[in-house]
Parts: C-alpha cells; structure tokens; sequence
C-alpha cells in the first residue's frame, strides 16, 4: 500500500502559493495519472468544489482508484436536504464518470453541529446503505471540531492539516485518539499550501513577521541536506497513524521527484518551527499574495 495519495485541486483551477503554473492542463495530468499508476497510487482526492477538477479527472478515468470526493455546504434555506445532497452527488458521480466513490467528506463539517446537521448525516448513511459511497468522512481545518463531531456521529474518515508548523493533530493527542478509534486519517498541506516549498528569498513579506521561523527552517535544510519537498514529506510518513498524505502536485515530475526524494533513514531531530497562530497556519487567513 502506497500511503502517498494524490490530491487533485490543480486539476480544476490554481492552487497553492508556490504554483506558478495555474491550472494543470489534461496532457500534463494524464501524465500525473501515469506517474500514480507506476508508483502504485491507490488514492485520488478532489472535490465538488475543484473547479472542473471532477471533470478533468472522469476524462482521463479513475475506475482504478479510491476516489475520495466533497460535499459542498449545504445551503441554510435548502428545504429537501436529502434531494440536494443526491443531486450534487449524481452530478459528481457525472462528471467523475463512476457509479460509486471512496468517500465522501463534508467540506465543512461545523454544518453537522447545526439544526440540519442530523438530516445531512442521515442521508449520507442512507448513501453509504446504497452502496453509492463508502466511507463516510469530514475535512477539517483544526482538531477543535472533532469532539463535538465524533460525540454524535459515527465518522469513518477524518482529513486534516499537519505539517513542520502546524503540529495540532498530534499535539492535542487526536492523533492517536483517531487511530484507536479505528477512524482512517488523511492529511492534507504538508507543504502548508505550498509555502514550505519557496526557496528563502522568495517568502512573501506578510510572512516576515515569523522570521526566526524561517531562519530555523532553512538552517535546518542546509545542515541536514535535504529538499523541502523530501523533508516534508518525510516527517508526514514518520508518523504511522497516517493512513494517507494528500500530496498535489503542479506537473508530473515535481510527483517523481517526491518519490526520487523521500528519505529511507530515520532522521532523528526535526527543525523547531512549529507554531499554534492562526494567521499563519491557516491559509484561509492570509492576505491574497
């Protein structure tokens, strides 16, 4: 089992700090496709939300992979929330060109901690009776959803951030508490939406506010001699509770150098560049660059 999955958000529209390319066009993610298939990728994450991304991929065919896909909110006023949800459903089953997924994941789980909440989980397990879907899962953006969450409903997949700087999974210890609970954990922005990637001089200003953040990062790189991408990715895989790193790519060989990359020692001391301040962890926080 490759534990690496691949995230498909450039497939639909631009996406992360560092991609200067924009949008993924469909020769070059066939040749990402490629790239999975040769290193035994099982696992493609999108969303409703990507853009065309559902549809670039249904083009190219995922009948061979766990497609792992989101549910837009569901708007306040819906007045038949199990006929909207169907409906966005059977347009991404469309546009994926498959009959069933994976997963499907809430893209905002606080919507289940609302009046509605109890009628969307309702008709997701009536999808997943349907054998339409077969996990059921939320994407999270901080492990402070997850109590009230897994206090009233049964979850079968949890995504979340975690990265070098953005350490609360495990240091609010859900990381292991998700494990025992048998609960699979997919995680996202190992490379913070890229911005581990940049070379030094090229981080944005808004972010020299975290300068001795940075100083230590790339102190650490030079001394340990290794890339940003495969030391990365190599904490991610340090930890064994990870089922799957949702990992999006620009072009196919930026893909073959994370697997050309990823380190096969154990290394024994990671850089301190860890931070808990929201205007840095959370993207959805900074300012359009």
């Amino acid at each position: 089992m490759n534990r690496i999955a691949l995230g498909t958000a450039q497939f639909g529209m631009p996406y992360g700090i560092a991609n200067k390319e924009g949008k993924i066009e469909l020769n070059e993610a066939k040749r990402i496709l490629d790239v999975c298939k040769l290193k035994q990728i099982d696992t493609l994450d999108t969303a409703m939300a990507y853009g065309d991304s559902e549809k670039s991929l249904g083009f190219l065919g995922v009948d061979k992979y766990k497609v792992v896909t989101k549910l837009p909110l569901v708007p306040i006023n819906c007045s038949d929330i199990d006929k909207w949800i169907r409906e966005q459903v059977t347009h991404s089953f469309s546009q994926l060109n498959v009959n069933r997924v994976y997963a499907l994941l809430l893209h905002h789980p606080q919507s289940l901690l609302e009046k509605n909440g109890p009628e969307i989980y309702l008709t997701l397990k009536k999808l997943q009776e349907e054998n339409l879907i077969n996990k059921i899962g939320v994407s999270i953006y901080s492990p402070s959803y997850l109590s009230a969450i897994l206090n009233s409903y049964s979850i079968d997949i949890i995504q979340a951030p975690f990265n070098l700087i953005d350490q609360r999974l495990l240091r609010s210890g859900w990381l292991a508490k998700l494990r025992s609970l048998g609960i699979e954990i997919h995680i996202r922005s190992i490379f913070l939406q890229g911005l581990l990637l940049l070379e030094e001089n090229k981080i944005p200003k808004y972010f020299s506010k975290w300068h001795p953040l940075w100083k230590n990062w790339f102190s650490w790189l030079r001394d340990s001699n290794l890339s940003p991408i495969d030391a990365c990715t190599s904490f991610a895989l340090s930890f064994p509770e990870i089922d799957r790193l949702i990992i999006g790519v620009d072009n196919s060989s930026q893909l073959r150098q994370i697997f050309n990359g990823v380190s096969n020692e154990a290394i024994k001391q990671w850089p301190n560049i860890e931070s808990n301040d929201e205007a840095l962890i959370n993207p959805s926080n900074w300012p359009k660059l």
